[in-house]
């Protein structure tokens, strides 16, 4: 059906790559050197007979030249990073602008903010150098012009390094820390699991997904974030028929063995991943991995494992029964359209006293998965609801490809 092509068609759509694709940047004594090489070749024009005027006009074009060269890589750098910037997915633009916080601890501090600042020492230099040539071609002499020339270049170079290298460094050195950024599909369905530190995240992934996940470190952070996958087929359009753990050479895109020999209508590499612990406190609290899983819940297609560790061995006096249950609280009432399960992990460790109660009174009548890793306990009906809102999501992403679809037409 059309419905089928749609979510076929939905793996060769773009990923969140675009980090990759921010315009290269060079290091500011590199810059400065290549406009100092520009300068360089400018020579006086042996037709003006006048020693003073000579003096006037080669210094006058030195300083010139000078200023164009530092400043018009700023512009098209400035430029780039804007133009990329628009097409950049939001879950990448939270990932750069958290780079760029914790990589030059400014609190608030965002790449657009950083790019203002290139600008505006770009506008500073041009002024400047504005300045000097006016001043190179009202002098007296032909010496006052040269060193005029001279004393002009100096002080452009010096500006550039006081105003400019700061903020090209700060965007290098970001740019070079996001290389490494984890890849995430936006094509196919995601779960992402969320909570407190020292839940028992990563151990589920392990072992409802492929056994060998990929752990990415985020430049801000040397924690890791687990990303395995499960392979999801489906019979038809609607139901999913089964759902095997990929091997560690299946590659996204790759159509399966039983896929080309007609046994299933199609399969997608869905995504499971863990997420760095949040705590119970205000946004403008909570540190860049927290930072981070509000916005894969805000900006990513996926559904939501909620995990608790009841037991009262989470190992963090933040992680205090008391507080994951409030902590549910908050990010349920943010999130309440997302596909969502809650999971009481740890379950064969026991449970603090009146902490289920607790639990069921909030959750009000839904369901809750009790799991253990360690004897088996829930990981079947994990499984089962895991692939239910991977099928959720993938209904709202055939959907919205298929609104893209009917925005391309042309008119």
């Amino acid at each position: 059906s059309a419905t089928t092509k749609s979510a076929k068609s939905n793996v060769k759509k773009s990923n969140t790559g675009g980090l990759r694709r921010l315009p290269v940047v060079k290091a500011p004594k590199e810059l400065m050197d290549r406009a100092k090489k520009s300068a360089r070749r400018i020579t006086a024009d042996t037709s003006v007979k006048n020693a003073r005027n000579r003096a006037r006009k080669h210094g006058a074009e030195t300083i010139n030249e000078l200023s164009q060269a530092l400043c018009v890589p700023l512009r098209d750098l400035v430029n780039g990073y804007k133009s990329e910037w628009r097409r950049l997915h939001p879950f990448e633009r939270v990932v750069a602008d958290l780079t760029a916080r914790s990589r030059q601890k400014r609190d608030g501090l965002t790449i657009s903010i950083v790019l203002d600042d290139i600008h505006e020492a770009r506008k500073e230099i041009l002024a400047s150098g504005k300045d000097w040539i006016a001043k190179v071609k009202s002098a007296e002499t032909a010496r006052e012009a040269s060193d005029a020339a001279q004393e002009g270049q100096d002080s452009l170079l010096e500006l550039y390094d006081v105003l400019a290298a700061p903020a090209v460094s700060g965007i290098l050195d970001v740019q070079r820390s996001l290389r490494g950024a984890p890849v995430v599909r936006l094509d196919t369905p995601a779960v992402v699991l969320v909570g407190a530190p020292n839940v028992g995240k990563s151990s589920i992934v392990r072992e409802i997904s492929s056994a060998t996940p990929e752990v990415n470190n985020y430049p801000f952070t040397t924690r890791g974030m687990t990303l395995g996958h499960v392979e999801v087929f489906w019979s038809d359009n609607e139901a999913i028929a089964k759902a095997v753990v990929p091997s560690v050479d299946r590659k996204p895109g790759q159509e399966a063995m039983d896929v080309t020999m007609g046994k299933y209508a199609f399969s997608q590499l869905c995504q499971v991943m863990d997420s760095p612990g949040l705590l119970v406190r205000p946004d403008d609290e909570r540190n860049e991995m927290e930072s981070l899983t509000l916005a894969a819940m805000q900006h990513l297609p996926t559904a939501v494992m909620y995990v608790m560790d009841l037991s009262g061995g989470a190992g963090d006096k933040c992680s205090s029964v008391a507080d994951q249950l409030q902590l549910r609280r908050e990010v349920r009432a943010r999130f309440p359209r997302r596909p969502w399960i809650d999971v009481v992990s740890k379950y064969d460790l026991g449970v603090v006293d009146g902490a289920l109660e607790e639990l069921e009174d909030i959750l009000d009548g839904a369901p809750y998965i009790k799991l253990s890793i360690h004897d088996g306990t829930g990981v079947e009906q994990l499984r089962s609801d895991v692939l239910r809102m991977l099928g959720e999501v993938r209904i709202v992403l055939d959907a919205m490809a298929a609104v893209d679809t009917r925005n391309a037409r042309p008119e």
